[in-house]
């Protein structure tokens, strides 16, 4: 490592472990990231900085409520940043009301006749 700042192998561990964590992040926030085609910065900045949100969101919750606490540390069970998504989206769904599927083969009541 050419940087003035790393002198040992030991300076160049504890550097390079840091830019793993950021690195670990940003592939995280690829997942959860809205795609746009907006040129607008500052939209990007707040979409990017929404999925950042997420992700600790999801890992707060991943530490408090789905690792199990024993003796030596906690125990992760597995929970994917993608499932964690994806039940976002569903609790968004509900929230909003979307509709996913249209009912067929009923009779129409009187919203549809004048």
């Amino acid at each position: 490592a050419d940087a003035p700042f790393i002198e040992t192998p030991r300076d160049t561990r504890i550097h390079y472990s840091k830019r793993f964590g950021i690195e670990a992040s940003y592939r995280l926030a690829k997942q959860s990231l809205t795609l746009t085609s907006s040129r607008d910065a500052g939209l990007r900045l707040l979409l990017f900085v929404v999925s950042l949100l997420l992700q600790n969101v999801w890992r707060y919750l991943h530490w408090m409520y789905v690792a199990a606490p024993r003796r030596g540390g906690r125990r992760l069970w597995p929970w994917s940043f993608r499932e964690f998504c994806e039940m976002v989206v569903r609790a968004a769904w509900t929230v909003l009301g979307v509709r996913r599927a249209v009912p067929a083969n009923q009779l129409l009541d009187g919203r549809f006749f004048r």
